[in-house]
């Protein structure tokens, strides 16, 4: 049966969605045995070369990875020919006497079907019209192609159905563009599978980089001595890395999955080592906040009952060693330990506060006897400077026996008090201690024997200087004069020192 239209039907465009989602279209029909009466609709003119879309770049936010902040030189894209335009198809195609119009291929000639009725150009034209609807099918693929992200299997089906449409439409027009053009766009197609794998790949080094940034900062924070970790904002850090663990795993790439599990099993053991490392150390405090708890409550009991004793002195230095061992005994919980400091304080604050009551009355008792211990250190110092020793050891001594007798002073001028008094004792007796070497006969014997040797070692050193002038020998004269100043320098020296003995 020969192929002939049921009916021409005005031809419409489609969109790329429809060329690319839905089956395509068979290129021509089985025709009926009439043909038209009507002619065929002009052939529709061929869509607009594609214009490439904005190509896909790394995701928001992302750290950059080597290969994206020094990517790889990419391949040039292939050479995809221009859009087959609408042509004659005289040249591709013939229509026999029988009314079979055939197209012309590279394998040679192939029936397409016939248009009974008509002449031969109009069987070539609308067979041409098939050929442009073919045509623009490729074309809207090929926009799809460049303008969008096909799913790569979409584009597989896509580019296998059109080649069998190549393959086997009944159109008449260069097929053999057709085949070439579809080969560049597979080739295209091809390139952007590798750019897509490329960009992948990328996708999952950044991933796993990502990844092993944070089980090492999970590790390192495990890995903390327990002596110094901070555990609460350890444990807030570990929450947070165990949080961008889940959402890097629910919106980053899948990573192969002997890698996630690797790293996936180090993180785990990091925040179970950090767990038993807490339990240890919140057990072992435990026990040592018992202990001191047990420690500080005898303390107390001990403070408590030292706390009515009226032994100043022996009490507060057992109060002092109380405080020592209440320090070393170190920190129960603490609830227990503020209870516990509150009651040892409360025992010191009333031993302390009678005895600084008791010592107030004693204060006041001891006033008047300060009074008089301030005129007696009057006296004294006013012996000073001490010009007569001997006046002012009298003087001294008779001050010293009167400051006894008047009796104690209040705590608080006790020391001030004092401090004068030895201030006066000690320049009478650096008096004394002047006056004794002075007076020294052995340090006076010794300067006079210095004395007398220095002057004979002089005596014989001028000798040897005039000899050696007199006989002209300058060396001689050089050397004995040297001796003879060092001698005179230590003769002065020793005269002032018997001066003093002799003052």
């Amino acid at each position: 049966m020969s192929d002939v239209p049921q009916s021409e039907q005005p031809e419409t465009e489609m969109t790329a969605a429809e060329a690319g989602e839905q089956p395509l279209r068979a290129a021509a029909e089985q025709p009926e045995e009439t043909a038209p009466d009507a002619e065929p609709p002009e052939r529709a003119a061929p869509p607009l070369a594609p214009r490439p879309g904005p190509r896909p770049g790394p995701r928001s936010g992302a750290v950059p990875t080597p290969a994206q902040v020094h990517p790889p030189a990419a391949p040039a894209p292939p050479v995809v020919p221009p859009p087959v335009a609408a042509s004659d198809p005289t040249p591709w195609g013939r229509v026999a006497e029988d009314g079979t119009v055939y197209v012309r291929t590279e394998d040679g000639e192939r029936s397409v079907g016939s248009f009974p009725d008509a002449g031969p150009s109009e069987a070539l034209a609308y067979f041409g019209r098939k050929y442009d609807e073919l045509a623009g099918q490729v074309e809207l693929f090929s926009q799809r192609l460049h303008g969008t992200d096909v799913p790569e299997q979409d584009a597989r089906r896509t580019m296998k159905h059109l080649r069998e449409q190549v393959a086997e439409a009944h159109v008449v027009g260069d097929l053999a563009a057709l085949s070439a053009r579809l080969d560049a766009l597979d080739a295209l197609a091809a390139e952007r599978r590798r750019e897509a794998d490329r960009a992948r790949s990328a996708a999952r080094q950044e991933a796993l980089a990502a990844r092993t940034m944070i089980v090492e900062e999970a590790e390192r924070v495990a890995g903390t001595d327990p002596e110094r970790m901070q555990w609460k904002p350890a444990g807030d850090r570990l929450r947070e890395l165990f949080d961008t663990w889940k959402e890097a795993q629910q919106s980053g790439p899948r990573l192969d999955r002997a890698g996630e599990e690797a790293l996936w099993k180090r993180f785990s053991h990091a925040r179970t080592t950090f767990d038993r490392h807490r339990r240890q150390h919140f057990s072992a405090l435990g026990d040592r906040q018992s202990e001191a708890r047990v420690a500080k409550e005898a303390l107390v009991k001990e403070a408590e009952a030292l706390s009515a004793s009226t032994e100043w002195g022996p009490t507060s230095t057992a109060y002092r060693a109380l405080m020592d061992r209440w320090k070393a005994a170190g920190r129960a919980a603490r609830k227990d330990d503020d209870a516990l400091w509150a009651r040892f304080r409360a025992a010191q604050d009333v031993f302390f506060e009678a005895r600084n009551a008791a010592n107030a009355a004693t204060d006041a008792e001891f006033r008047a006897n300060l009074d008089a211990k301030e005129a007696l250190l009057t006296e004294a110092e006013a012996l000073l400077p001490v010009t007569d020793l001997g006046a002012a050891r009298a003087g001294l001594r008779s001050v010293q026996e009167r400051f006894e007798a008047v009796g104690k002073v209040p705590r608080a001028d006790m020391g001030r008090v004092e401090k004068r008094m030895r201030t006066v004792e000690e320049a009478v007796r650096d008096a004394e201690q002047h006056r004794w070497k002075r007076s020294n006969p052995e340090a006076k014997a010794r300067a006079d024997s210095a004395t007398a040797q220095l002057e004979e070692s002089i005596g014989a050193l001028e000798a040897d200087v005039e000899r050696a002038a007199a006989a002209g020998d300058d060396a001689a004269r050089r050397r004995g004069q040297e001796a003879l100043d060092a001698r005179r320098a230590w003769l002065d020296q020793v005269r002032r020192a018997a001066q003093d003995f002799s003052g």
